[in-house]
């Protein structure tokens, strides 16, 4: 998944906590090893060389998983969509820094994406893809997905109270650090990015944008920094929007909070490319969730918040 799990776990037991966590990282590996779209043994790299021939099986879960994301990809309205691949790599940001793809390579990779050109069979427990060259990618799922699963493995463990993290991008809460409401996360400031800023005396001074306190629940943050290009005087970033293979504009943050670090991770994702427009609209799509997103125009930073506290303008 290409990231660092940490992880912060409360209790008496030493040895008992380190056997839980220990139990929590092999999962972690083995779904790695399950839902690597860069791993040739994975069952998904096996579902994108195979599918388009004929029915592919997948074990329980990983269909479980699938099922899950074609849900979030109708409630999202194709905002989030794990077929995105193909896009992926138009604009080569599949294992490169981006290139401007040429109208006709456009076209033909948004050809191969979307939910309903791949078909779920609930009885087999198998996938088809309709047409070749449809690649199903859950870089925007994988790594919530891992994180909930080692969640219910110190669950089951007995942990009362933990803090788990993958990267920057979701943390999930288990309970409170004793004598607390809640793990108090930050979703940082844009202006601490390096790029942004070389006055180290603003970086000092800045703070975050939100501080989420979370109990039993999971806050991801997605960003459109991170792989970008300079192409006809615009900046493109490695976020693709799947409904018009174009990158995301507009929108740079996007923060939720749910109990569900597998819903958190999509639905992050899936708020930074719907934008202000459909902000209002994923609001509403769970009644827990909060929610926070920052847009730009000519450096002036806007925020939105939707349970998430923070600052409503900033300049850079």
């Amino acid at each position: 998944m290409a990231t660092r799990f940490e992880f912060v776990l409360y209790g008496e037991n030493a040895i008992a906590l380190r056997a839980a966590a220990e139990e929590a990282i092999e999962e972690i590996h083995r779904l790695e090893a399950q839902l690597s779209l860069y791993r040739p043994s994975s069952e998904i790299a096996h579902v994108n060389s195979r599918a388009a021939l004929e029915p592919v099986r997948v074990s329980p879960p990983v269909f479980a998983l699938l099922e899950r994301s074609q849900k979030l990809a109708t409630e999202t309205l194709g905002a989030f969509d794990i077929t995105i691949a193909p896009l992926v790599r138009c604009w080569g940001f599949m294992g490169g820094s981006g290139k401007l793809p040429s109208e006709n390579e456009l076209a033909e990779a948004r050809s191969k994406v979307g939910m309903h050109l791949v078909q779920l069979n609930p009885r087999e427990f198998t996938i088809r893809f309709a047409t070749e060259g449809v690649m199903l990618d859950l870089g925007a799922i994988g790594k919530g997905y891992a994180i909930e699963c080692a969640s219910e493995i110190l669950r089951e463990a007995g942990v009362a109270s933990a803090l788990l993290h993958s990267g920057t991008s979701t943390v999930s809460a288990i309970g409170s650090p004793p004598g607390e409401a809640g793990w108090k996360v930050a979703v940082e400031n844009p202006i601490n990015r390096p790029d942004r800023s070389t006055d180290t005396s603003a970086l000092a001074e800045s703070k975050p944008l939100a501080t989420a306190i979370l109990r039993d629940e999971s806050l991801s943050v997605s960003a459109v920094w991170g792989k970008s290009f300079q192409a006809e005087g615009q900046t493109l970033g490695h976020v693709i929007d799947p409904r018009t293979g174009l990158p995301v504009a507009g929108a740079v943050l996007a923060a939720v909070v749910l109990p569900s670090a597998t819903e958190t991770d999509a639905l992050s994702t899936a708020l930074l490319t719907l934008g202000r427009e459909g902000h209002e609209s994923l609001s509403k799509l769970r009644p827990q969730v909060r929610t926070m997103l920052v847009n730009e125009l000519e450096g002036t930073y806007s925020v939105e918040n939707h349970g998430l506290t923070g600052t409503d303008s900033f300049c850079i």
